[in-house]
């Protein structure tokens, strides 16, 4: 498989950035999307140039450090696929492919697809845990939760806190990611104890980090790589104004 390259190269926070375009040659369709800009970065060493900045880590689509926009999409064409686990067998041979980093004036780009996705860590510091003794693992069997609340709370768990949410929404917000981490915590015993706190430091924080409002536009929900679904936006309000009157 052949493939031209669109992809977005930036020195720095203070250089302008350009897109540039990279042939490449003999990508098999079993490779990964990564394995395919490893191949890349090969070859522009092997001729002297520097190679494409990006980040990854897990390559098991678990950890969402594989942050990239393609073709306009976070994460790429396939629904609910990080770009590590997108392989190249969704693309034909002679496509042309655009590469761009996240996109979200919270997110200020550190080089090429590289950018720096603090902000979201700031969220959870703001209140996104449990700080009460909830005891070793035996005391978890004495207090029994009910399955459609386990459910709910590990549906709003799967949120691996890549960004794409946020990639993805024409306001930049990232209503999706705090309203999963608050409706996690929000219906577990443990986890009741600081929830008012917890939803209004949580989203002065997202106010404070320069993120949009939602808008309801479900960009987030489609954008996401585990298919979080915005009815946590729906739970985050409802603790948002019970908050209020307390």
């Amino acid at each position: 498989m052949d493939l031209t390259l669109h992809i977005w190269r930036q020195k720095g926070p203070k250089d302008n950035g350009k897109l540039e375009i990279y042939n490449v040659t003999g990508i098999d369709t079993d490779q990964s999307f990564l394995e395919m800009l490893d191949v890349l970065n090969e070859n522009l060493i092997k001729d002297g140039k520097e190679p494409v900045a990006f980040d990854h880590d897990c390559r098991e689509g678990i950890c969402g450090m594989c942050s990239q926009v393609i073709n306009g999409r976070p994460h790429g064409p396939h629904e609910e696929t990080t770009v590590c686990q997108l392989h190249m067998r969704r693309f034909k041979d002679g496509d042309e492919i655009f590469i761009e980093p996240w996109r979200a004036r919270a997110f200020p780009l550190v080089k090429d697809l590289i950018v720096d996705r603090s902000a979201l860590d700031s969220i959870i510091q703001a209140g996104g845990y449990v700080s009460c003794r909830t005891g070793g693992t035996p005391d978890a069997n004495t207090h029994p939760i009910g399955k459609p609340i386990a459910d709910y709370a590990m549906d709003a768990a799967e949120c691996i806190g890549c960004g794409a949410c946020v990639a993805g929404c024409p306001n930049s917000s990232a209503m999706l990611f705090t309203s999963a981490k608050v409706a996690q915590l929000a219906v577990q015993p443990q986890g009741k104890v600081e929830a008012v706190q917890r939803v209004k430091s949580m989203t002065a924080e997202l106010k404070a980090q320069g993120f949009g409002n939602c808008t309801n536009h479900y960009e987030c929900q489609a954008s996401c790589p585990k298919g979080i679904d915005v009815k946590f936006i729906a739970k985050l309000n409802r603790e948002y104004i019970k908050a209020l009157v307390k």
